[in-house]
């Protein structure tokens, strides 16, 4: 139904907002898709998140938006066809993405720093208070549903309140021999977080062969996954033993209902089984279980053992499936199992709490993995109310990002690689300083005549896949040969479609098409249904007859000499965001261009 739902979502929505519009990554029966398969992808019990799946979510609604609706599914509305170019399309997918992260992680600015620090390829000051402001009312909507929701209406929802893992009432002093302690799992998370991305790629290659041999084998290793997750999160915990209740706990132990700290398994009465506590929990309840203060021998070390390395593994194997699966829950749940074991092997020569080693460690596996650093941050306070815990968190996510850039790049970096779409990096490559603009210009390069014969740009349309079309005036027209601009496509086909032709080849004052088309005449269509050349139809005698190109031509297009240095232009390329990019020549000779 539609195969651009599985996965996360974030490195398609990445290199959307890099330039490349893939095939119905943001189409609307992706989003419906993405919707109801995340919902039963985390109620199945995958390990897998929401986050990625709700940021992919939020950029189809967005993009909906921007195109004026779904004509397919009746959802059209006529003031939204203002959105409709690029610029406000890309804006408003920004600002969706943004508002994917704050109704996932409940982090309103932490949703404004993601979309600045991880998505969005172009930036400009109006973009940062309208993302704010859209993360402003995901905000106050949450808080109206979370405060709906506390009689208990909606399940599990609300549970927390705004703050998911509020960990305010922890006192966080530390020394030097902290520091030292946080320096060593700054360097885990590094190591961990590259060999995850590592063993990510080489998995996701297996998997991507697997996938192209059908449905039937994306659902069978589907079934596959779903079987050995089903296995390890009952059959593991019978390798734990049962444990006493603390005669101090403040919590019903064992619990009793569906989220708690002491699950009692198969114990008996009094009793409680620590790795079932994790297992049998939502995932957001397993990672309030581990942030947990004042629990420093709830959790036996060999129970974090085998949590770590089930998570671990599980993540791994899961992403990729046919199923929408995020993956900031998993590397969260993984760091903080980790955080928890170092902070008690390190108990000794430390005195933080071991759940605040856990809120550290899942700041460093996430360095490690995203390689994200101001967003993440923000986020894990956002999510645990803990400013105290700022330098400490800042200097993890510093030191795991700097080891794990050693071994490899980012996982959304690795995936958009994989997938092979042409990102295109904000720095130049050390190759291209060494060449210039005119070595990589391919020809033979197709131009247009002020005035072009019908016949000549038709046959130019169907032979070429090109988005855009210099212009150059000749003689008669001018007394030399002159750069027009750039005409597009889209607007070639519009003034086909018109057939408002001329019989000779002559300038006119282009009024005509200014009363023969309004301005949304020539809007950006929306996903699948823009006009193709193969819809038109000519007659011979319209073939040889002319159309008057300059009054849909940008006469002031992005120009470069073609002795310009490479590097720097594709650095103004990138920059400015531009889909073309003339290069002209130092002789006055435009047909080199």
């Amino acid at each position: 139904m539609a195969p651009a739902a599985a996965g996360s979502g974030i490195p398609e929505v990445k290199a959307y907002l890099n330039g490349v519009d893939a095939y119905s990554i943001l189409a609307p029966s992706t989003l419906f898709v993405k919707i109801f398969g995340s919902i039963l992808g985390v109620s199945a019990g995958f390990v897998l998140g929401k986050e990625g799946p709700m940021v992919h979510t939020g950029a189809c609604i967005a993009n909906l938006l921007g195109q004026g609706g779904s004509r397919k599914y009746r959802l059209t509305c006529n003031w939204l066809r203002y959105f409709k170019n690029d610029r406000d399309r890309r804006d408003l997918i920004t600002c969706g993405a943004a508002a994917g992260v704050a109704a996932a992680f409940r982090a309103p600015v932490g949703g404004v720093l993601f979309a600045l620090e991880e998505a969005a390829s172009w930036w400009r000051s109006a973009l940062l208070w309208r993302a704010f402001f859209t993360t402003a009312v995901v905000a106050v909507v949450l808080r109206s549903l979370i405060e709906f929701c506390r009689s208990g209406k909606c399940g599990l929802f609300g549970q927390g309140g705004l703050i998911m893992f509020d960990l305010s009432s922890t006192v966080a002093t530390y020394s030097t021999p902290d520091l030292i302690a946080i320096i060593i799992l700054g360097i885990i998370g590094g190591i961990f977080g590259g060999l995850f991305n590592y063993l990510l790629d080489k998995i996701l290659r297996v998997y991507s062969i697997i996938n192209e041999r059908g449905a039937p084998f994306k659902i069978l290793l589907t079934m596959t996954i779903s079987v050995i997750t089903s296995m390890c999160s009952y059959g593991l915990p019978w390798l734990a033993a049962c444990t006493p209740c603390p005669v101090d706990s403040v919590e019903q132990c064992p619990t009793i209902g569906r989220s708690g700290n002491f699950k009692s398994f198969q114990c008996p009465p009094g009793h409680y089984n620590d790795l079932a506590s994790l297992f049998f929990n939502t995932n957001d309840d397993a990672i309030r279980n581990l942030f947990s203060n004042g629990t420093e021998s709830e959790f036996h070390m060999s129970t974090l053992f085998i949590f770590f390395t089930a998570v671990y593994c599980l993540g791994l194997v899961t992403y990729g499936i046919a199923v929408p699966s995020g993956l900031f829950i998993p590397v969260i749940l993984a760091g903080a199992t980790y955080g928890r074991i170092v902070g008690t092997l390190l108990g000794s020569i430390s005195d933080l709490d071991p759940g605040l080693f856990a809120l550290l460690g899942a700041a460093s596996f996430l360095g490690g993995t995203m390689r994200m650093t101001v967003s993440v941050c923000v986020i894990l306070l956002e999510l645990t109310n803990d400013l105290a815990m700022l330098p400490l968190v800042m200097l993890v996510l510093l030191i795991s990002k700097t080891i794990a850039d050693n071994f490899n790049k980012g996982v959304y970096d690795q995936i958009v690689v994989m997938k092979g779409l042409p990102y295109m990096e904000a720095h130049a490559e050390p190759y291209m300083r060494h060449l210039v603009a005119g070595d990589v210009v391919s020809g033979p390069l197709i131009t247009f005549s002020g005035v072009e014969k019908v016949g000549n740009i038709v046959h130019a349309l169907k032979l070429t896949g090109h988005n855009g079309f210099p212009v150059v005036d000749e003689p008669p027209l001018t007394e030399a040969p002159e750069l027009v601009g750039l005409v597009t496509r889209s607007h070639l086909l519009v003034l086909l479609k018109g057939k408002m032709f001329l019989n000779d080849q002559v300038k006119t004052s282009g009024s005509f098409v200014f009363r023969r088309f309004g301005a949304f005449d020539f809007a950006k269509a929306g996903s699948g249904k823009g006009l193709k050349i193969q819809d038109l139809d000519f007659t011979d005698e319209e073939m040889e007859m002319y159309v008057d190109l300059h009054p849909v031509t940008n006469t002031s297009p992005y120009t470069v000499v073609e002795t310009m240095s490479l590097a720097k232009a594709a650095i103004l390329f990138r920059a400015l965001g531009l889909r073309h990019l003339l290069v002209v020549p130092k002789t006055p000779d435009v047909r080199t261009l």
